[in-house]
């Protein structure tokens, strides 16, 4: 579930993001530490997210979210990268990792098999499409489970 403060932070984030040339990829709000800690994922669309992309966003970020005072109480806010073996989930990510090696879960067995493995080509209304080697692999979204980077190049 969603804390209802994340769209807020998103909508305060994603502008900072965009300055720096970072894309946020993701935000979840941690109440149940204390403090509580607010993780925001970026992605440096136009090279491998570094550590200078993660503290250049963390301290522009904190800034903005002192000034807009969004969280009253103390927090820790944390921004790294998702890494190679996140899940898809969102058109945006979809698109943004076409052509990387992925694995599609599904249930109940598509066509004999419940793994399937290779480049995302794209997903539409119905459809994850998959290049296999050359062939292409069309499984219904209906049965998707889950799609996921796949770090085993």
């Amino acid at each position: 579930m969603t804390h209802p403060i994340v769209p807020q932070i998103i909508e305060l984030a994603a502008p900072v993001a965009d300055e720096l040339e970072l894309e946020i990829v993701g935000v979840i709000f941690h109440t149940n530490q204390r403090p509580p800690v607010l993780r925001v994922d970026i992605r440096n669309p136009h090279q491998d997210t570094g550590l200078d992309d993660c503290e250049r966003m963390s301290r522009a970020l904190e800034a903005s979210l002192d000034a807009a005072e969004i969280i009253p109480d103390t927090y820790v806010l944390e921004v790294s990268s998702p890494g190679i073996s996140r899940q898809l989930t969102t058109d945006r990510e979809f698109i943004a990792f076409k052509g990387f090696p992925v694995i599609v879960w599904t249930s109940p067995p598509y066509d004999g098999q419940q793994e399937w493995t290779g480049q995302l080509i794209r997903r539409d209304e119905a459809t994850v499409y998959l290049n296999q080697k050359g062939r292409i692999v069309e499984i219904p979204r209906t049965l998707v489970t889950k799609v996921q980077m796949n770090e085993s190049r």
